[in-house]
């Protein structure tokens, strides 16, 4: 089963999206799934650590109150410890993640984008770190087995922007409206962070379909002239 997840890493409910998934594959005791991480940016010209708080950001973006953005980020961080996950919004760091989305397609060429993404994410909303920060994103992918060499050389040559912006772009073909997204065999999709009884009907679907024998339908107009084993 391949499952495509677009999603941004400043994106609290990709965060949670991403455990529900895992947390669904695990009850089915599922460790077979090709999971591919893709590039979406739902703020492509933000700045690199603006110097805003998320409440800052968060009110101004939606013509909140300071409170009232404290109030919201509350509501995500109980949203977040149902599922497991400690989120910190009052240290996190609002920031452009081209580069992180750069750094995930490093990792995947090395087959470590999974534990990529899941740093990144912890990074973001329980560590409050700068994922916009090269240094701190070369922190991230030593910890997973990349170098400090080739890191620096992809995000300063922009070696992978191009296998971004062709992600971002098969998003927009798709009609995806907002992350996270979920494809399940380029056929079944789950938008946004659902309940995880939805993610487990939905596997089970696909893994069914993938269970089920071909059945050939026989096209021919008449029964034409072929080789058998006792005559041709």
């Amino acid at each position: 089963m391949k499952i495509e997840i677009w999603s941004d890493f400043v994106c609290p409910f990709c965060y949670i999206g991403k455990r529900k998934l895992e947390t669904a594959l695990e009850q089915l005791s599922f460790t077979d799934a090709e999971i591919i991480y893709k590039s979406f940016e739902l703020d492509p010209g933000a700045s690199k650590n603006s110097g805003q708080t998320i409440h800052e950001k968060l009110a101004e973006k939606y013509g909140r109150s300071i409170e009232e953005a404290k109030q919201m980020t509350s509501n995500m961080e109980q949203q977040a410890a149902e599922v497991g996950l400690t989120f910190n919004f009052d240290k996190q760091v609002p920031t452009n993640t081209f580069d992180a989305h750069q750094l995930t397609k490093i990792a995947e060429s090395r087959g470590l984008d999974k534990e990529v993404a899941e740093k990144l994410f912890e990074a973001v909303f329980t560590k409050g770190q700068d994922v916009g920060n090269i240094d701190i994103l070369s922190t991230i992918g030593k910890s997973c087995g990349l170098t400090d060499e080739e890191i620096r050389d992809v995000l300063i040559n922009s070696k992978f922007s191009a296998k971004v912006r062709e992600e971002e772009m098969e998003a927009r073909q798709l009609g995806v409206q907002g992350v996270p997204f979920f494809v399940f065999n380029s056929k079944y999709a789950i938008s946004g962070a659902q309940p995880i009884e939805t993610f487990v009907q939905s596997i089970q679907k696909v893994l069914e379909e993938e269970s089920e024998k071909p059945v050939l339908e026989d096209l021919s107009s008449h029964k034409g002239a072929a080789c058998t084993d006792d005559n041709c």
